[in-house]
């Protein structure tokens, strides 16, 4: 059974940044980082793979940046420019394959969240 920690949520100024970081117990081929505000879907953020090949939702594009240690089977999610609407509880997930990273769907396993609060 694969367990995910998360850590590094927290409430920030618009404009702010924060770093999100996700550990697993076991080395994963595909990370991601998926969000959920209240009253709406979980949505994909950003998925990395193994070879380090990183994927981006366009509303993060250019603000966020998914990487991962392998070393230290950890995944992070380096946020800037944060906006009140990326406020959500944001979610690690680990999954075999990243062809289809937006989809919550595709990833087996899952963290208990972190909160996200952009005022």
């Amino acid at each position: 059974h694969v367990q995910l920690v998360e850590s590094g949520g927290g409430s920030v100024q618009a404009g702010g940044s924060l770093r999100l970081s996700c550990t697993a117990s076991v080395s994963m081929y595909c990370m991601g980082w998926f969000r959920q505000a209240p009253g709406k879907e979980r949505e994909g953020v950003a998925g990395i793979d193994r070879t380090g090949k990183a994927s981006y939702a366009d509303s993060v594009k250019g603000r966020f940046t998914i990487s991962r240690d392998d070393a230290k089977n950890t995944v992070y999610l380096q946020m800037t420019s944060l906006k009140p609407e990326d406020s959500a509880m944001y979610f690690c997930a680990a999954g075999q394959t990243c062809g289809n990273w937006w989809k919550a769907s595709e990833f087996g396993y899952w963290g208990q969240g972190t909160q996200v609060t952009v005022s």
